[in-house]
C-alpha cells in the first residue's frame, strides 16, 4: 500500500494531461502524504444532484485530502483517513464504487513503497515506481464527502516488478484510454479496470 506518492508539475499542466479544467486548484507540485491535499480529477458533478445530464460536463480538478474518514462506529485511531480501497464488496465503498459520479482520477508522477531490507545494512529502501509510457498517469480512486472532501486510492494485487520488492498489492494505474470508462462508465465494466498494472511499462528509482 502506497504511503506517499510524487505529483511533481503544476496544477495546469496536471490538468492538460488528465483532459481537465484546473480552475484555481494552486498545486504548485511535490509530494503527497496520507492526510495532504492533492489535485483529484472528477467527472464534474460534484455539486449535481438528480438524474444526468444529457450534455457531457468536462472533467474537474480539485484539491481533496488523501483520506477517507473511518465509518462513524470504527474504533481508528490513525493520523489519517482511510488511505486504500482493498475490498470493493465493502459496503463501505459499494456505493461510491458502483455510481461513476463517485470515482475520481488521481494524478501522479511516481509512488513510493518500501523495499526489502539490504542484505548488507539491513535497512529498507525506498522505491519509487513510475509509468515509462505516462510522465503523468492516473490512480483510480473513489471521493466522499463527509467532514471534508476526501478521497481512497484503489488498490489491486502487486505485479512482478512490485512482487520482487516483498510487496502485495499497488495502487490501480489506468492506461489514458482507460480514464473516461473509469470516470463514466457501468461498475460491471468498469471494475475490470482493477488490475496490476504492466511490469515492463514500470520505471523504478531507489533511494536511501
Amino acid at each position: 500500500m502506497p504511503i506517499i506518492y510524487r505529483l511533481d508539475a503544476p496544477a495546469r499542466e496536471v490538468a492538460r494531461a488528465m483532459g481537465a479544467e484546473a480552475g484555481d486548484d494552486p498545486w504548485p507540485g511535490g509530494s503527497v502524504s496520507g492526510g495532504g491535499f492533492a489535485p483529484v480529477v472528477t467527472m464534474g458533478r460534484e455539486f449535481v444532484a438528480g438524474p444526468r445530464p444529457e450534455k457531457r460536463l468536462p472533467r474537474r480538478m480539485v484539491p481533496r485530502l488523501w483520506g477517507v474518514p473511518p465509518p462513524p462506529a470504527a474504533f481508528d485511531q490513525r493520523r489519517h483517513g482511510i488511505l486504500t480501497v482493498r475490498n470493493l464488496e465493502s459496503p463501505f465503498w459499494i456505493g461510491n464504487l458502483r455510481n461513476s459520479e463517485f470515482r475520481c482520477l488521481v494524478p501522479a508522477t511516481a509512488f513510493m513503497e518500501w523495499g526489502k531490507a539490504s542484505p548488507t545494512d539491513g535497512k529498507r529502501r525506498q522505491n519509487w515506481f513510475g509509468a515509462a509510457d505516462q510522465p503523468i498517469f492516473a490512480m483510480a480512486a473513489v471521493w466522499k464527502d463527509s467532514e471534508v472532501p476526501s478521497f481512497a486510492l484503489l488498490t489491486c494485487q502487486a505485479n512482478a516488478a512490485l512482487r520482487a520488492e516483498g510487496r502485495d498489492t499497488m495502487p490501480v494505474i489506468l492506461p489514458p484510454e482507460a480514464h473516461d470508462l473509469w470516470l463514466r462508465g457501468d461498475w460491471k465494466r468498469a471494475a475490470q479496470l482493477v488490475l496490476p498494472y504492466s511490469s515492463s511499462l514500470m520505471t523504478l528509482r531507489t533511494a536511501s
